[in-house]
């Protein structure tokens, strides 16, 4: 089997435990840069080891897409000003929109492509994606490529 890429974008209920403590002890040792690893991962509830091995390996969504494109595959119900108010979240978030494609509606819904860069003054993008989901009409948004 074909390896299909070195980096993959899971739900945060995906993450085992583990990796979600020393996210957390990450953010304790930015908040205070006075904070010692131990006492980061102590407050966060893992050994200093955990912490060690997989410190490389998992960070916020966020953290390492400033300067990438991001692709997200939305069905939304046909409803006037839908697409309008997906824009204007990714317009709070500072991205850039570099394409945008809407399926013509079948039985109600419409799948709606996006292109994204993220620049550097994008916000978090995790909540970006969280805000679309909560628009009302949006039925799904799955991040199909990040390059």
């Amino acid at each position: 089997m074909e390896e299909t890429g070195k980096y993959f974008v899971v739900r945060k209920k995906a993450v085992p435990e583990v990796l979600l403590k020393v996210v957390e002890a990450k953010m304790y040792l930015s908040a205070d840069r006075r904070m010692t690893v131990k006492e980061a991962a102590d407050r966060a509830g893992i050994s200093r080891s955990s912490f060690y091995k997989y410190k490389d390996d998992i960070f916020p969504f966020s953290e390492g897409a400033r300067g990438r494109m991001l692709t997200l595959s939305i069905e939304i119900l046909d409803e006037p000003g839908l697409l309008s108010d997906l824009i204007a979240v990714i317009a709070v978030y500072h991205a850039n929109i570099m394409t945008i494609h809407q399926s013509i509606p079948v039985n109600g819904l419409a799948s709606v492509s996006l292109s994204v860069e993220v620049l550097k003054e994008t916000g978090n993008l995790s909540r970006m994606v969280e805000e679309m989901e909560a628009i009302r009409g949006v039925k799904d948004v799955k991040i199909l490529l990040m390059e």
